[in-house]
């Protein structure tokens, strides 16, 4: 989970004061940025340095990534008048720098390369609070106060999002992710009636590309069977769930990824092995468990244990395990 980032000094030397979506539309620094965790440990994959916030960015929406805080938009969509404003995605003009980057990095890499996407729900709440947010309550004012309008932003959302996906698709990724970051701050039944349509489109839109598909969420423990409905290969889970328990409600007809708590990281290495192990023995030696993180790797962790994490999944694996 987000390999890149400020736990490596060589990604802090080469960012520099540069706004992350400007550095996203520079191909040859995507590329670079792609690779430098490879260099530092034998990950059996790349993730595609690039940002949620991407596509929207490229059909004119004024968003900005402020260092400390994520997304913020001066802004908001809160209205009929506002969806209205949002236009299409037309990959080929909007964004040619993503699959730019995608050919380079895969004439380049031995592993597979995996590429993502934001999901509906999790932009739009960032467009309707103008930032993140730890109570989504103005998204869910414009949910339940403004229903239609709301759907109409979650569909018109879902169309950029196929075609981002389906664009990185076409340039060559292995694999593709659906991050719905925030989507646990709703209940069943309103995931059920709010998002479920949208996300389920999207799956929709890319299916029959032979791709395998991720889908991930925060704190979503009660949405996991609603989450395997809507779409998905693979089911990321983070670490507020066992990963057996979880794997139990979503099937061991589909693969898991996760879920060690990215926290566990910043202390000493004896937790770290422990709670690792933990987690490959919830697996049970059962195929299609990607190990990974519960969330994203948190900036000030040390590179070594990320290693000696790295080194510790392979030696299971070599044993037989997951």
């Amino acid at each position: 989970m987000r390999q890149a980032g400020r736990y490596l000094p060589e990604y802090r030397e080469l960012r520099g004061s540069v706004d992350i979506l400007e550095t996203c539309r520079r191909p040859e620094q995507v590329v670079e940025l792609t690779l430098q965790p490879l260099r530092r440990m034998p990950l059996d994959a790349a993730i595609l340095f690039s940002d949620i916030m991407v596509p929207l960015a490229a059909i004119g929406v004024p968003v900005r990534i402020e260092a400390g805080r994520g997304p913020t938009l001066d802004e908001p969509i809160r209205d009929a008048a506002g969806v209205a404003r949002l236009r299409g995605l037309d990959p080929e003009a909007d964004e040619p720098h993503v699959s730019e980057a995608i050919r380079l990095l895969v004439k380049e890499l031995e592993v597979p390369l995996i590429g993502f996407s934001g999901a509906p729900f999790t932009l739009a709440s960032y467009l309707i609070e103008g930032g993140p947010s730890r109570t989504f309550a103005r998204t869910k004012a414009l949910m339940y106060g403004e229903p239609a309008v709301f759907e109409r932003l979650l569909g018109a959302l879902a169309d950029i999002v196929v075609a981002h996906l389906l664009a990185q698709l076409d340039a060559g990724v292995h694999a593709v992710q659906l991050f719905d970051s925030w989507v646990g701050a709703l209940d069943r039944d309103d995931y059920r009636r709010f998002v479920f349509p949208h996300t389920a489109r999207v799956f929709e839109g890319i299916a029959g590309t032979d791709v395998p598909a991720i889908h991930f969420g925060v704190g979503t423990g009660h949405l996991l069977d609603l989450m395997r409905d809507a779409g998905g290969d693979a089911f990321g889970v983070d670490h507020r769930v066992p990963l057996d328990d979880a794997w139990a409600t979503i099937g061991h007809d589909r693969a898991i990824q996760g879920n060690l708590d990215p926290a566990v990281l910043l202390g000493p290495w004896g937790p770290v092995e422990q709670k690792a192990r933990d987690v490959l023995a919830r697996a049970g030696d059962r195929a299609g468990h990607v190990f990974n993180l519960g969330h994203g790797v948190l900036p000030d962790t040390p590179v070594a244990h990320l290693q000696r994490l790295v080194d510790l999944v392979h030696s299971n694996t070599e044993r037989g395990g997951s």
